[in-house]
């Protein structure tokens, strides 16, 4: 009788005990902005919160996970970025440069990890990769883009001139076509640009260099992603092939890319939030490069354009879209 009295008595503790328990259990709040929707990023997002799951940060336990998109808009995304450093989360992450730079700007305590930017230096991010001061760091995403003009001549063995297309007002843009530059340079090879401000400037900024190229490059830039069905329409028209800086531009119909898995960048950025959310300070976390160089390859995408791939790309290739 004594038990069944204590038992009462015993449940109310193991309550109170739970209730305490929750009472002192952390929710870490992470805010993302991201400059615009299309397949990279994300992919990125989605690998960042799969990342952050994986090392026990969950949504509807301890973790919040807000999200928006400054829908292509540099100026909306200062205003996300105001709006989050006003609700003062853990950790702000920036994906892509344009929404980096925006939270960058808008705090100098918050700490700020940034994802998917081609030139942290050149973006004024950080004054130094293995040690940044303040409150900001992240991961690069740079291109490979001397393997991409090799790629290219490696299918158009007399290749003479490259076309891109790309937004001059974009940083992460404009370091990608002087890096394409030097490398066609040093091959002797011509780069005809086409500049497109914004995503509805793509098509026609493809249709005035495809005529005078042998195969158009497609760089990991926000605004030629966000309308990539529209530049490889016009490609197909002239009968030109598509590389892309991004494998996910194979998916869309470019002949082939040699880049990252952006949900593996999305991933590895996860390192980065646990870290700062663990305590560590920005100083410890030098900024890295995005680790993965896979070979995308589109065969239905050259057969329609008469191309045959050599057998040695093929034997390379980590994905084959048939």
């Amino acid at each position: 009788m004594k038990g069944l009295k204590a038992l009462p008595l015993f449940c109310a503790a193991a309550l109170l005990l739970m209730s305490t328990a929750n009472a002192f259990a952390q929710t870490y709040k992470v805010a993302v902005s991201q400059i615009v929707e299309h397949p990279a990023l994300d992919a990125t997002r989605q690998g960042l919160l799969d990342g952050l799951k994986a090392k026990g940060f969950e949504e509807g336990k301890n973790l919040e996970f807000k999200y928006q998109t400054a829908q292509g808009n540099p100026a909306i995304a200062v205003q996300i970025a105001k709006q989050f450093v006003g609700e003062k989360p853990d950790v702000l992450v920036g994906i892509a440069t344009p929404t980096a730079q925006a939270l960058a700007a808008s705090t100098r305590t918050i700490p700020v990890i940034f994802t998917a930017v081609t030139d942290p230096l050149g973006a004024k991010l950080v004054k130094d990769l293995a040690h940044p001061k303040g409150n900001v760091t992240g991961l690069s995403d740079l291109s490979p883009v001397a393997d991409h003009v090799d790629l290219m001549q490696e299918f158009i063995p007399n290749l003479k001139a490259i076309g891109v297309v790309y937004n001059p007002g974009e940083a992460n843009a404009m370091a990608l076509v002087d890096l394409l530059k030097s490398a066609a340079k040093s091959k002797n090879i011509q780069v005809v640009e086409g500049s497109a401000l914004k995503s509805a400037d793509v098509q026609g900024a493809a249709r005035i260099i495809a005529s005078k190229v042998q195969v158009i490059y497609a760089p990991t830039d926000n605004t030629v992603a966000s309308a990539i069905d529209a530049l490889i329409g016009v490609a197909n028209q002239a009968k030109i092939p598509v590389v892309g800086g991004s494998t996910s531009f194979v998916e869309n119909g470019a002949v082939a890319s040699l880049g990252f898995d952006y949900y593996q960048v999305g991933v590895q950025t996860a390192d980065y939030v646990e870290a700062v959310l663990k305590g560590k300070a920005i100083s410890e976390i030098p900024v890295a490069f995005a680790k993965g160089s896979d070979l995308f390859l589109n065969l239905e995408a050259a057969e329609k354009l008469g191309i045959t791939l050599p057998e040695a790309m093929l034997k390379r290739a980590s994905n084959l879209k048939k």
